[in-house]
C-alpha cells in the first residue's frame, strides 16, 4: 500500500471505456510521471485523482483515506496546470496566497509562506507586478508557487512546461527536480514529452489507449521496454525494431540480419533468457537502441558480446556532440549513435560494432518483449 493508491480504476463516458483498470501505487515522496501521446488517458486520470474526473469504478486512496466523491477542496493536493491558471488583475503576491486566504489561513501566516516559497522560487522581485508583465517561465514559477505554499499531500502537474520554448523547458526541468530533491515532496506529472519523463521521475507510467502499458524506474523503462511500443515511444531517436530469424548456431542463438547488400549476416545472443529457445528457427523483432551501434572505437568496453557489422552507410546528421548514422538493416531504416569525429561517409561501407548485450527480442504477434 502506497502514500497514493489509485486501486483497479476505470473512467467510462457513457458505453466507452477510456481507462482500463488502472493500478498504481506511490511512494510517499515519489517523483510518478505519467506520459504517453495525446488522447491515453493520462491527463483523465490526473484530474480524477484531483477530483475534477469522477471514478467509475475502482477506488483512489491518499494516506489510505478513499477519495471517491471528495470534493477537490476537501483532498489536500495543489494543482500546477498547463495554462497556469492565474488569476490577471491580482499581483503575484495575492495569486500565491488566494488558495490559503479562501481556507481562513490568518494573514501574518499567509505572509510568512509566501516570502518563504518566493525566496525558494527566486521570484521576490516579482510579487508585486501582475501575470500580464511576466514571461512564460515567470508564470510558471507563480504557479508552482501557489502549489508550494500550500504545504499538500500531493503536487499535481498536468504539462506545466509544454507553453514554453525549448532552452526554458529545459531550464525549469532542473529548477523542478531541484525542488523536488529539496522537498521530497510526492509528485505525479503528466507529460507527453518522453525526455521529460525519463529525466524527472523516480518512476514512470507508459500510457497507451487507457491502458498502463509499463511501470517502472526510467532505466526500467529503457533498458527492458515490456513491449514494441513502450520500446519505440520511448528514446530519442527511438529504438531500431528489425524483423530478423533466430537460429542456432554452434549451440548459440543468433539472430539473423540482412545488410544493404541483401547479404546475412549472424549476430550472436550471449546470455539468452530461457524464453528464448521457444522461438529457435522462428521470426522475431530484433530491438536495439542507437547507442548500441557505434564504431568499434566507441563501443562500450564493459561489453561481453560486441559484434562487427559491415554495412552501406546512407544518411549523416552531425547534431554537435554526437553524429546519427543512418544504414539498412532486414529492410529497415537503422540508426547507429556516433561520436562527432566518426570516420564515416554516406554511400560508403563502415565496420559497425554493435553491442548485443543491449539486444532485446519481441514477438512479432504479441508485440510484447520475450524475456
Amino acid at each position: 500500500m502506497g502514500f497514493l493508491d489509485i486501486d483497479n480504476v476505470t473512467k467510462s463516458y457513457g458505453a466507452v471505456e477510456v481507462l482500463h483498470k488502472v493500478d498504481i501505487d506511490v511512494e510517499e515522496g515519489e517523483f510518478l510521471v505519467l506520459v504517453g501521446p495525446s488522447g491515453c488517458g493520462k491527463s483523465t486520470l490526473l484530474n480524477m485523482i484531483a477530483g475534477l474526473e469522477g471514478i467509475t469504478s475502482g477506488e483512489i486512496r491518499i494516506k489510505d483515506r478513499v477519495m471517491n466523491g471528495v470534493h477537490p477542496s476537501k483532498r489536500n493536493i495543489a494543482m500546477v496546470f498547463q495554462s497556469y491558471a492565474l488569476y490577471p488583475n491580482m499581483t503575484v503576491g495575492q495569486n500565491i496566497t488566494f488558495g490559503l486566504e479562501m481556507h481562513g489561513t490568518p494573514k501574518a501566516e499567509r505572509e510568512t509562506a509566501m516570502k518563504t516559497v518566493a525566496q525558494l522560487l527566486q521570484i521576490e522581485h516579482l510579487l508585486d507586478r501582475k501575470p500580464g508583465q511576466l514571461s512564460g517561465g515567470q508564470r510558471q514559477r507563480v504557479a508552482m508557487g501557489r502549489a508550494l505554499v500550500r504545504n499538500p499531500d500531493v503536487f499535481l502537474f498536468d504539462e506545466p512546461l509544454s507553453n514554453l520554448d525549448a532552452k526554458l523547458r529545459v531550464d525549469m526541468r532542473i529548477e523542478i527536480k531541484k525542488l523536488h530533491q529539496r522537498l521530497g515532496t510526492t509528485i505525479v506529472y503528466v507529460t507527453h514529452d518522453q525526455i521529460e519523463a525519463m529525466t524527472l521521475s523516480t518512476r514512470i507510467a507508459v500510457m497507451y489507449d487507457g491502458y498502463v502499458q509499463q511501470l517502472g524506474t526510467p532505466k526500467e523503462i529503457y533498458d527492458s521496454p515490456a513491449n514494441l511500443f513502450v520500446a519505440t515511444f520511448m528514446g530519442s531517436p527511438a529504438m531500431n525494431v528489425l524483423p530478423v530469424r533466430l537460429i542456432e548456431r554452434d549451440g548459440e542463438l543468433h539472430a539473423l540480419v540482412s545488410a544493404a547488400d541483401g547479404q546475412e549476416r549472424a549476430l550472436r545472443i550471449t546470455h539468452a533468457p530461457p524464453a528464448y529457445a521457444a522461438y529457435k528457427d522462428a521470426d522475431v523483432l530484433l530491438g536495439i537502441r542507437p547507442e548500441a551501434i557505434t564504431d568499434p572505437e566507441g563501443a562500450d568496453r564493459n561489453a561481453r558480446n560486441i559484434q562487427p557489422f559491415r554495412n552501406r552507410v546512407t544518411v549523416i546528421e552531425p547534431a554537435g556532440a554526437d553524429t546519427f548514422v543512418t544504414m539498412t538493416m532486414s529492410g529497415k531504416d537503422c540508426i547507429a549513435r556516433m561520436r562527432a569525429d566518426a570516420d564515416v561517409k554516406p554511400g560508403h561501407d563502415f565496420d559497425f560494432a554493435i553491442n548485443m548485450d543491449k539486444a532485446v527480442l519481441f514477438d512479432p504477434k504479441t508485440e510484447s518483449r520475450i524475456a
